[in-house]
């Protein structure tokens, strides 16, 4: 049985891509503003896979004005479909017939779906569907794809017009004058076109629609012959040939509303109430920086934080516990053992042996053996035989600090719960920080005998293994697995600290992003951000963009890829590549992790509610700045393309389409997870683990830096990535981030921005740490604290600053080539975005360097002069440029050079 291909058309917003998910159980992008489906989209019907949907763009009419109007219109009328279905917002009627007439013209079977039939029973307005469909000559039919109503009833109208195959012959809604002269028409190009398009070809001969009737290949003699019998109704009209066809198609529209549609009395609807606030004037901006403060504020400080922990501590942590009461004994039990310092005591003497002369490298070894295997009888004879050393030699250690179980100092004071008030604030050396009045907690002596019980007591720690009900960390199952396989050191370094720690690092975040994006789709959905791109107009024009370029940054909350695809709608060129270059300094999901995990750990987390809102915000500014200095150059000078847009209904998602919609962004960045960033973790790893060794007994030889002789825990400083971030670490210096760990981790964020964070993993093994741990905190205080252990917070905001706004990932980086069309402007794109990034870090570290370390150096009067520059290119009068340059403004060869 031969395949039947129906096509979905419609207005933006009609409900056109909730019907082809409801009938094909796609998962297609349901915006609630123009253009969101700019390519068509093809599946096969759930009932029956002899039948296949074509998802076509949104679109008002089918005159190519847009290019998502030429997709529509070339399918249509080149590709020819079975049948058409025609949904329209019968809410908005009137309008949607526009588009409808110009359908019934291609010469197709053509079923009109009269769809948000629900809202206006509300509303109270009848349509005599009977009286409709007579006047249109095909079938009609009532539905509602947001709740399945009528769907099968009229897709099973749409299937047998297809089979039946009879086209629809199209509405009489033009006056005597132009049916007369279309009919004449139709005569003069007889057999020079498919006979079922006559009409419609008649209709784009009289509109002098050059690029339309081009397939007709008419002659001049025919075109001259044609154009006496246009001009003959112009000439009776007074009007144009175009305008006289869209006032005819507008008044025979408004004798079908007269005819078919009863009003209910006009009464303000809900959705009209709401947007009087929140598309005020005065109150549409301060509402929507609340609610995005809010969404961001749940996501990452609340909710999100609260399930991303629970990740990262147990899956990708210390593993969990199924059973409560196991889980109640085992922390009773590991709280006791903890409380005795064991550590402590065992550091602490032999600090104090080291001191008094003794050599202390065979019984630390010993310690460490025991550790690792708490039988090693040689192990505990070596501890044994130095006690019995150090009783002779009088050694005992007094005042040894006490530390928690997370590594942090105690202090003597308590705080109102009672408990030690812990101190986390250490120096370059690890040494505490201590403020007026405070002392740490210290254990008055250890002698030799306590020496030995704290060694035996720290080999009885409590494994959580032991207990019922537990099931260990991904990395530790995986380290068992590999052990009892007999995997190489190198096998499970790969394996453990290379892919689950860095992919794991990622991975850990998804609780964040899936509550974040559960309440940015709510918000799509429900209809309030096609307002906020209402609101955004007003703000963007004074800027020079319109409330189009806003939509694309909208989707990149999500990701950027669809975002730059968004930007197909700006008709006006300069205007689109603009957006394509800014679109993507929006934080995507992708970036979430970064805001969330580098800014909650260096600023303290849930205190830190705001660093989230912040940085997108400063996205928004971002953009803002760069329009108003790019629209004050020639290849960007112009009046911004005008924006009308649909305000669909407030309506509360469905279920499913809502999943779908949080569903499409998860698993994208899930599949990221699992080809990008388990690539670039791969790669991080090696060039982390593998380089020339310098230390005594490395010889200078290449590879695995862990597994070489006489490897400390600095290993990796001899590694190649060591050697490239090095390299590459005077471009990033004046930023703060004079690190090589920084350096690396910036330019695998290149790849993909979730690299930032895998990296990170990787270098420090994020993976297996929360977000409020210790181990957490130094690793990153590392890299942003200076010699006198101090955090440097202006290098650390620079830092992000220049991550969140330089070139995104690579497959938006794609994105944005393809939507270009021109190497040469993919790569201004490119380096105008890395470029605004360095100098926004610049001026950030160095501003901070200077007004708050009282730094002053070469790169402060850069950043000054770059400062200074970025002002002047603000606030200077916009340049009048001569319209004939134009033509030569739009070769990007010649505006550049």
């Amino acid at each position: 049985m031969a395949n039947t291909f129906i096509g979905l058309a419609g207005n933006p917003n009609c409900g056109k891509t909730t019907l082809f998910n409801e009938l094909t159980g796609s998962n297609g992008y349901v915006g609630n503003w123009p253009g969101v489906t700019v390519e068509k989209k093809q599946a096969v019907w759930r009932a029956d896979k002899d039948v296949t949907f074509v998802d076509l763009p949104g679109i008002y009419s089918l005159s190519p004005y847009t290019p998502e109007e030429v997709v529509s219109r070339d399918y249509v009328v080149n590709e020819r479909p079975d049948a058409l279905i025609d949904l329209v917002d019968v809410t908005n009627l009137e309008r949607n017939l526009y588009l409808t007439t110009q359908l019934l013209e291609a010469g197709r079977p053509v079923v009109v779906g009269l769809n948000m039939c629900d809202l206006l029973k509300e509303r109270g307005d009848v349509v005599d569907t009977a009286a409709l469909a007579e006047r249109l000559g095909c079938p009609v039919q009532e539905v509602s794809a947001l709740h399945n109503t009528n769907v099968d009833e009229l897709v099973k109208k749409a299937v047998e017009a297809g089979k039946r195959g009879v086209p629809t012959t199209g509405a009489k809604c033009f006056s005597p004058e132009v049916e007369t002269a279309l009919s004449k028409i139709a005569e003069a190009i007889s057999g020079q076109c498919d006979e079922q398009l006559s009409r419609w070809y008649s209709i784009k001969v009289f509109e002098r629609d050059a690029e339309a009737i081009a397939p007709l290949h008419l002659s001049a003699e025919q075109l001259a012959a044609i154009e006496p019998v246009i001009k003959a109704v112009e000439e009776a009209r007074d009007d144009d040939s175009e305008s006289i066809i869209t006032s005819d198609r507008y008044d025979w529209i408004a004798q079908t509303m007269e005819a078919c549609v009863k009003k209910a009395p006009k009464k303000l609807t809900t959705s009209e109430k709401i947007d009087k606030i929140v598309t005020n004037r005065i109150l549409g901006l301060p509402i929507f920086v609340v609610v995005m403060v809010l969404v961001y504020y749940i996501s990452i400080s609340t909710v999100g934080t609260a399930a991303t922990d629970w990740v990262n501590d147990n899956l990708f942590g210390d593993g969990f516990f199924t059973n409560g009461t196991s889980q109640e004994q085992y922390e009773a039990d590991a709280e006791d053992w903890a409380a005795n310092s064991y550590g402590d005591q065992i550091d602490g003497f032999l600090a104090a042996a080291d001191e008094a002369g003794l050599d202390t490298t065979d019984v630390s070894d010993a310690v460490a053996a025991l550790s690792e295997d708490a039988d090693d009888a040689e192990a505990m004879a070596t501890v044994e035989a130095f006690a019995d050393e150090a009783k002779e030699a009088d050694v005992v250690a007094t005042d040894v600090p006490v530390h928690d179980e997370d590594g942090n100092f105690l202090l003597t004071e308590t705080d109102e719960k009672g408990n030690n008030v812990v101190v986390t604030n250490v120096d370059a050396d690890g040494e505490p920080v201590l403020e007026a009045g405070q002392q740490l907690e210290v254990i008055d002596s250890v002698d030799s005998s306590d020496f030995v019980a704290a060694v035996e007591g720290s080999l009885e720690e409590p494994d959580p293994a032991d207990y019922d009900g537990f099931v260990p960390s991904i990395p530790d199952a995986v380290s068992g697995w590999l052990e009892d396989a007999g995997a190489s050191d190198v096998v499970t370094s790969l394996v453990v600290d290379g892919i689950i720690g860095g992919v794991g690092s990622v991975l850990g975040f998804i609780p964040q992003m899936f509550v974040l994006f559960v309440l940015l789709c709510f918000l799509e959905d429900c209809g309030y951000m096609s307002r906020v791109a209402f609101v955004m107009d007003r703000v963007f024009r004074r800027f020079g963009l319109s409330g189009k370029s806003f939509i694309p940054m909208l989707i990149s909350s999500g990701c950027g890829v669809p975002g730059v695809l968004a930007t197909k709608t700006i008709e006006n060129e300069k205007d689109r590549r603009m957006t394509a270059m800014l679109t993507t300094m929006i934080p995507c999901g992708a970036k979430t992790p970064i805001i969330a995990l580098v800014m909650g750990v260096l600023i303290g987390g849930s205190d830190a509610w705001w660093v989230a809102p912040m940085f997108y915000f400063m996205g928004i500014a971002a953009i803002i700045i760069s329009a108003i200095m790019l629209k004050k150059t020639k290849p960007f000078q112009g009046e911004p393309a005008p924006f009308v847009m649909e305000l669909p209904n407030y309506h509360f998602p469905t279920i499913k389409s809502w999943w779908l919609h949080v569903w499409e962004r998860v698993s994208a960045y899930i599949k990221k997870a699992g080809t990008i960033i388990f690539a670039a973790a791969v790669v991080v790893w090696f060039l982390s683990n593998f380089g020339f060794a310098s230390w005594d007994g490395g010889n200078g030889a290449f590879g695995f830096l862990s597994g070489m002789e006489g490897a400390g825990d600095d290993f990796m400083d001899y590694s190649l990535l060591a050697a490239i971030g090095g390299f590459l670490g005077i471009i990033f210096a004046p930023l703060g981030a004079d690190t090589w760990q920084a350096t690396a981790a910036s330019i695998s964020a290149l790849i993909a921005k979730e690299n930032l964070v895998s990296t990170f993993g990787a270098l420090y093994g994020l993976g297996e740490a929360t977000e409020n741990s210790v181990s957490m905190w130094q690793g990153f205080a590392g890299m942003f604290t200076d010699p006198q252990g101090v955090l440097h917070a202006g290098a650390m905001c620079a830092f992000v600053a220049f991550n969140m706004l330089d070139a995104p990932c690579f497959a938006a980086m794609g994105t944005i080539r393809r939507q270009m069309d021109d190497t040469k402007w993919f790569w201004f794109a490119i380096g105008y975005q890395c470029i605004f990034g360095w100098c926004v870090g610049l001026i950030i570290n160095q501003l901070w360097e200077l007004f708050v370390l009282g730094n002053f150096g070469f790169w402060t009067v850069v950043a000054f002069v770059l400062l200074a520059a970025m002002l002047f290119q603000l606030f200077r009068p916009t340049p009048k440029w001569d319209k004939k340059d134009d033509k030569i403004l739009s070769d990007l060869t010649e505006t550049v050079a």
